[in-house]
């Protein structure tokens, strides 16, 4: 059922992700640009992104990687489909946390440090 939530979520970030643009949020642009700043970010501990972003890492790892749960070459339609589930999940989140860094961003920006 988490999962199924989860999913569900990051699904929803991607159609907002696309849209934003045309209701004034980041870009697409702005959301990529993002990304190598909430690497460094998280690297350096300053944002707690490093659960989802290593997540990230391992949907990447398992799109491009030649070991899949359920293999093409077995069944055809079913081994395009999951990978075509991880990409989708993957746009989702990345989307989806690049959003929310920016947000950090802009609310830390505002901070005034005495």
């Amino acid at each position: 059922m988490a999962k199924t939530l989860k999913r569900a979520a990051a699904f929803a970030a991607l159609a907002r992700a696309l849209t934003a643009g045309n209701r004034g949020g980041p870009s697409i642009a702005q959301r990529l640009g993002a990304l190598p700043r909430m690497i460094v970010a998280t690297a350096r501990g300053q944002y707690d992104g490093g659960l989802r972003l290593a997540l990230m890492v391992a949907a990447t790892a398992y799109v491009v990687s030649p070991v899949d749960a359920v293999p093409e070459l077995i069944v055809p339609l079913l081994g395009l489909v999951d990978d075509a589930f991880a990409v989708t999940w993957l746009a989702g989140t990345i989307l989806s946390e690049t959003e929310r860094f920016l947000e950090w961003e802009r609310t830390r920006a505002r901070l005034v440090v005495e």
